[in-house]
């Protein structure tokens, strides 16, 4: 792929990323709303677990209204006897209430069975006859003694619905009566709007209290609680439907007797999709759509208990009782009357009861208002959209600032309205949309600037070396001026007589020719994690361990040359066939410690070394053309190159030097099938070096000429001892 197709594909890319940022926004208000009109089971726990820390947070301030339990605790059990009681002992309680002055006497107690202690009831499971049967016949029945109580007292008895098939209920086909499958009905119900009760929880069949008692009671409700999945109580029915008809529960029962009413009346919501308020008597209570009312609990108060013990003990004062609403229910674990609240234990049912009918006389309801859903409608369009564009476009900072803003409101409006409105704001979707807006937006964000970065990384690094790169990404603080000491290898190149070349073609096709040669030359030099130092016209100087120390740095240059001299011979070779005289490549390797930073100043600067090790790199370069080979090393890089293939060249002082190095030749395996054998070249060197081999070497050097004419030092140092010139210590005259 060349250059210029890489900008276009770049900008498709990021065209369709961009199309997809325009997208999401719609996606993320359109998810939003599903979730809300959907509100699948996750979404709905979610909600409750948020109100239910509301209500943790801010318990219910209690407020002492008339109402009263009268509670079969763990102690009356062990004082009065296990359950179930006679009932004759359930008419002495209501005799104690009833002349308390208590306004309604609710039982949350399902009286369904025939009392077995009563006289008759026992006559027939004993079976018994004659004297005996008549002597129990002549005692008054238990179950009419306790209706019998109920004679000027303000009474209202509990039922049980159920779903599916009767059990041991009766069933909700019709019967003669206003009201299938429950047979006493003290109540009326008048609607408005759209039918109210299509909305309400349904039950097929009922588990009525027993006929006496039902028909001498005032009010006569469903004891039945509809737990959220996860088993906690948070609203408790003040309608339900039976076989399709409203009935009461025991707590609006109760209430409706306390006022000697007859009548509730139903209110639809404006929309027709269920029940909005429920009004008995003077109360005007709020709903939701299946007719529940919200519970906001209040913690343990000691007040609202009263033990069933003292109040047949004749213990209680009258004035606790007096005009009271009275619910008796038990506490005792083993009548299994136990349910979860979002407080986060465990209380009797009958006081979830008491504490609805608490809220209604105290004023303080638990409500969802009529515009609630409308309000999370707007916040998820205009948060969902605002979040999402931002997180798209804008930078992270502000994006992240304005969706913790919507947050923020959103769950601080929501606990506002709680706490100060008893308002109940569903800031679950709207939050969890409004994090997802930012999410979603900041990964397109996010990956439209990696495409951005990694666009401009792979530009900046056909102008730097690409380890340069990922370093100052890694390490901004490595911007700064300055340098450090540091011990590099350099590896500098040269194109032999590429000017003459310029001078001859048409210039148009040598900068090709030229591109294609420092194209592989760069990537090889960058395969090897190499340093661009520098191109100039057709040289290039390469580092290694710089930035990143590389500690096997000398061997990591000697292999980069190596692999250079290879690809240019064989370019070399190639255009030389084609006619074109292309150069030969000579190439300088040399190690040592160096300054390495940015040098310039506050407008521009560069990442260099400094050191006379670059210069000596360069001139190594250089001396080559003197020497006639293509490749010098110094002793100082060969020193890191284990088992290298060298021949020795000699110790050089190069040109504004004063001190010599020791030089030596790689060994290519194409040059070597030309040059001297290796041991007979050593030999010969090694001549050169003593004292006295003088003569010994110039006939060894003047033999290894004739026999090889393409050996460079072979010719060399034949030439030297010719003109009388002993040793290696050879002093170059030029750069």
């Amino acid at each position: 792929m060349t250059i210029a197709h890489v900008p276009s594909r770049f900008l498709k890319n990021n065209k369709a990323l961009k199309r997809l940022g325009v997208l999401l926004p719609i996606i993320s208000v359109v998810l939003g709303l599903g979730l809300l009109i959907v509100d699948p089971l996750p979404m709905q726990t979610l909600r409750n677990n948020v109100f239910d820390q509301y209500q943790r947070w801010y318990p219910r301030p209690y407020v002492d209204v008339p109402v009263r339990i009268v509670d079969i605790d763990e102690e009356t059990l062990a004082r009065l006897g296990q359950w179930p009681w006679p009932r004759t002992c359930l008419a002495e309680l209501v005799g104690h209430l009833k002349t308390a002055g208590a306004a309604t006497i609710g039982f949350d107690v399902l009286l369904a069975e025939t009392d077995r202690t009563s006289p008759r009831t026992m006559a027939k499971l004993w079976q018994l006859s004659g004297a005996a049967r008549k002597a129990l016949d002549g005692l008054p029945d238990h179950d009419l003694v306790l209706a019998k109580s109920f004679e000027g007292a303000s009474v209202g008895l509990g039922f049980v619905l159920q779903r599916g098939a009767p059990g041991n209920g009766v069933t909700g086909a019709p019967d003669g009566d206003e009201a299938p499958g429950l047979a006493h009905r003290p109540f009326r119900y008048i609607s408005s709007g759209q039918n109210p009760t299509s909305h309400l929880h349904a039950f097929d069949s009922v588990i009525p209290t027993r006929p006496e008692l039902e028909t001498a009671a005032l009010g006569n409700g469903a004891l039945n609680f509809v737990a959220d999945s996860d088993g906690i109580v948070r609203r408790v029915p003040l309608v339900l439907s039976l076989s399709g008809n409203p009935v009461p529960s025991i707590a609006a029962e109760s209430l409706r007797v306390a006022q000697g009413e007859r009548n509730y009346f139903l209110k639809a919501t404006e929309q027709g999709y269920g029940l909005a308020e429920v009004r008995v008597g003077a109360y005007k209570i709020p709903t939701t759509a299946e007719g529940e009312v919200w519970v906001h609990y209040s913690g343990p108060v000691a007040n609202r208990y009263l033990p069933a013990w003292k109040v047949l003990a004749g213990e209680v004062p009258d004035a606790l009782l007096a005009g009271h609403i009275v619910f008796i229910g038990s506490s005792a674990q083993g009548l299994m009357d136990l349910r979860f609240t979002p407080l986060g234990g465990v209380m009797p049912g009958v006081e979830a009861h008491a504490q609805v009918v608490e809220q209604i006389l105290s004023g303080h309801i638990l409500s969802r208002p009529d515009w609630a859903k409308a309000a999370e409608v707007i916040a998820i369009i205009i948060g969902g959209l605002a979040i999402s564009f931002l997180s798209i476009r804008a930078r992270a900072m502000l994006a992240a600032i304005v969706a913790a803003a919507f947050l923020s409101v959103a769950l601080a409006g929501g606990w506002y309205a709680f706490r100060e409105h008893a308002l109940l704001i569903n800031t679950v979707t709207p939050s969890l949309i409004f994090a997802l807006a930012f999410v979603l937006g900041s990964l397109i964000h996010h990956f439209i600037s990696e495409r951005e970065q990694r666009w401009i990384k792979d530009m900046f690094s056909r102008y730097v070396s690409p380890n340069r790169v990922d370093y100052l990404v890694k390490h901004p603080e490595a911007m700064s001026l300055g340098g450090g000491r540091q011990e590099c290898s350099f590896v500098f190149t040269d194109l032999a007589n590429f000017t003459s070349l310029m001078e001859s073609i048409d210039p148009g096709n040598a900068v090709d020719m030229l591109n294609n040669y420092l194209d592989q030359m760069i990537s090889i030099a960058f395969h090897y994690e190499g340093t661009l130092d520098r191109i100039v016209g057709d040289s290039v100087a390469i580092m290694f361990s710089a930035p990143v120390l590389q500690p096997d740095h000398r061997a990591r240059a000697l292999a980069c040359a190596l692999e250079m001299d290879t690809f240019a011979t064989a370019y070399a070779k190639k255009l030389n066939a084609e006619g074109v005289k292309f150069g030969i490549t000579r190439i300088g390797i040399h190690s040592g410690e160096v300054i390495v930073g940015n040098f310039g100043g506050s407008t521009m600067f560069d990442y260099r070394a400094l050191g006379d090790p670059v210069n000596t790199a360069s001139r190594l370069e250089s001396v080559n053309k003197q020497l006639g080979t293509n490749m010098c090393i110094s002793a100082a890089t060969l020193a890191g190159c284990a088992n290298a293939a060298v021949r020795p060249v000699g110790r050089l002082v190069l040109k504004g030097k004063t001190e010599a190095i020791e030089v030596f030749e790689p060994l290519v395996a194409e040059r070597e099938k030309r040059y001297a054998p290796r041991e007979r070249y050593l030999d010969a060197y090694k001549q050169v070096s003593i004292a006295g081999g003088y003569e010994h070497a110039k006939a060894m050097f003047a033999e290894l000429a004739v026999l090889y004419r393409d050996d460079p030092l072979v010719k060399l140092y034949s030439d030297r001892l010719e003109r009388g010139e002993g040793g290696d210590l050879i002093l170059m005259a030029e750069k």
